[in-house]
């Protein structure tokens, strides 16, 4: 009996599906895409449920005639291509004829469209198969909705995460369209609210409306045309630096791409000035000639090959170097080494180099810390040891201090840290924490994923001593922060929780745990903080009297202790 089997034409539309439509946010990019290709200068977009409910995309863009309304919902149907050379000169967003096929397979759609201004007509188009051509207002432009999505696939529609979540992958997709395209008016509607709601302008204003207007502040243009090259944009200064990945747009002939190397260029470019998790703002628009690049890699459309990747690379390098110029001029260049530290090197890399060996005493260190850990009865000893003995602060940074067995250093940040975490878990199942009200109550305006992140996160936020409440549009009211912080810069913190939150839970057994971690490392005592001796002291005192004072939430060491043996050794005594 044979065994290899013809799909039958549904089974194939839907396993082609799955390149295409990955969840809520891949039909409102395939649909916009769409909109754009048809010279639209307007886009809205409604949902509902987060997608799950109902997707509508309308445009007011050149429409599609009565004739191809139901052949658009074909697979392999397009207006962008017609000849293998149109593959290899692709001037449009979409060219493959399979977004509206695969969406139609999987949903309940409809489309409404006119094209002359005159004739407006409908089509219905369930498990795939077109319905009967109907007329409709004529209303210039196109309109789709897209309803249950994945409600005949089950299997796929299982993997859709909470509503909240499709929102913020569609409030990314629709913030990706509207960075590319400044001059299009988007509105974006979820669930009979406005989320986004923008007309055309300039790019820095289209930065400002769509992410924080406090951002043109911090923009460096960049503007280039090298060759066949032309690179344009922005990237921030080190006052848009965050903490997670997000706000990085690079755009081929205004195509969002997703592209290591270029990703290397522009960091490259920020040399020394980045630290380890830290991601640069960018918005960046490369104009290249068509035949040099392939945008048939993959159905999605986000990946590229270039015919001279590393030429573009070092001019993309180059470009943003020099929008960072003035600031990197402050940065000494290490680079230029004086004779005595190449021949320092040259030493050092020959192993003729002769350097105190202290890795061992180190580790030393963090082995006796670990056993300490272990002996948990024996904190109290140590406790009354420091708080009675001489305590120092070394560098801001670490706290010093004598005890019986020899010496104790610990680091302030993380030792507040792991008090503010445990405090934290004790608040989210007990007493909120204390507050302090603000004299005048501040209102902070954020972006509209940052906003929903933050409204899911808002009670266990109150707890943790925050009063704050929702005030407009993706705007909250604070009127008291937790005590334990430092006024005047709420809105770089809450923003700091979010993003260290969303990066980082996946790390912790509970969201709750993540939340109090970045709750804990944003609002402790910073290296480079001066503490008085009391200070110091109740840091301490706090310290010990937490369940877990060896470690911090992340991991670190908090402390690390010298005993008057492995001082002694140091110091050749015996």
């Amino acid at each position: 009996m044979a065994e290899i089997h013809i799909l039958s034409t549904d089974l194939r539309n839907k396993i082609a599906a799955g390149e295409v439509v990955e969840r809520p946010a891949s039909v409102v990019k395939e649909l916009i895409e769409n909109s754009l290709d048809a010279n639209t200068l307007d886009i809205s977009v409604v949902i509902e449920k987060g997608g799950h409910q109902l997707i509508q995309v309308t445009d007011n863009g050149d429409g599609i005639s009565n004739e191809d309304l139901t052949l658009a919902a074909q697979r392999y149907t397009t207006s962008k291509i017609e000849t293998i050379d149109d593959l290899f000169n692709i001037n449009s967003l979409g060219f493959r004829g399979e977004a509206l096929a695969s969406i139609a397979s999987v949903s309940e759609m409809e489309m409404v469209s006119c094209a002359n201004g005159k004739d407006g007509f409908s089509v219905s188009i369930v498990d795939g198969k077109a319905g009967e051509l109907k007329p409709a207002e004529p209303v210039k432009g196109t309109s789709i909705s897209v309803r249950n999505l994945f409600y005949n696939t089950p299997a796929r529609k299982k993997f859709l995460k909470s509503f909240r979540v499709e929102f913020r992958q569609i409030v990314s997709m629709v913030r990706r369209y509207g960075l590319a395209y400044p001059e299009v008016s988007f509105k974006l509607i979820h669930d009979d609210k406005e989320i986004i709601n923008i007309q055309g302008e300039s790019l820095k204003e289209r930065i400002d409306n769509l992410l924080d207007p406090t951002y043109s502040a911090h923009l460096l243009e960049v503007n280039i045309v090298k060759g066949d090259f032309a690179i344009s944009g922005y990237v921030g200064n080190l006052n848009l630096l965050r903490s997670r990945p997000g706000e990085q747009y690079i755009f081929i002939n205004r195509r969002f791409i997703k592209h290591r190397l270029l990703n290397n260029a522009v960091y490259g470019a920020f040399q020394s000035l980045l630290k380890r998790g830290e991601y640069p703002f960018y918005v960046l628009n490369l104009v290249q000639p068509t035949d040099q690049i392939d945008v048939n890699v993959h159905p999605m459309k986000i990946e590229v090959r270039f015919k001279d990747e590393w030429r573009l690379y070092h001019v993309l390098k180059s470009s943003v170097a020099d929008a960072l110029g003035d600031i990197l001029d402050t940065i000494p260049d290490f680079s230029k080494m004086s004779s005595q530290f190449q021949e320092f090197g040259h030493e050092l890399q020959q192993g003729t180099l002769s350097l105190p060996v202290v890795d061992t005493h180190i580790q030393r260190g963090l082995e006796r810390a670990k056993t300490y850990m272990e002996k948990l009865s024996e904190k109290k000893d140590t406790i009354e040891e420091v708080s009675a003995g001489n305590i120092w602060q070394i560098h801001d940074k670490y706290i010093v201090s004598q005890i019986n067995s020899g010496l104790v250093i610990i680091d302030q940040h993380v030792a507040h840290e792991r008090v503010l975490f445990e405090e934290a878990l004790d608040a989210f199942d007990k007493a909120p924490l204390g507050a302090q009200t603000l004299l005048f109550p501040e209102t902070l305006e954020f972006s509209a994923d940052e906003f929903s992140v933050l409204l899911d996160i808002l009670p266990n936020l109150n707890k943790l001593g925050f009063r704050m409440q929702e005030f407009g549009k993706n705007t909250v009211m604070v009127e008291a922060i937790p005590s334990e912080m430092v006024w005047g810069n709420e809105k770089a913190i809450i923003r700091e929780i979010i993003d260290s939150f969303l990066e980082n839970k996946k790390k912790y057994s509970s969201w709750q745990e993540g939340l109090a971690a970045s709750y804990s490392c944003h609002a402790a005592v910073k290296a480079g903080d001066p503490l008085t001796i009391q200070e110091m002291q109740a840091l301490v005192n706090r310290l010990f009297a937490t369940n877990h004072p060896y470690y911090c939430p992340h991991g670190r060491p908090i402390i690390v202790q010298l005993s008057i043996d492995e001082l002694d050794k140091r110091f050749e005594r015996i």
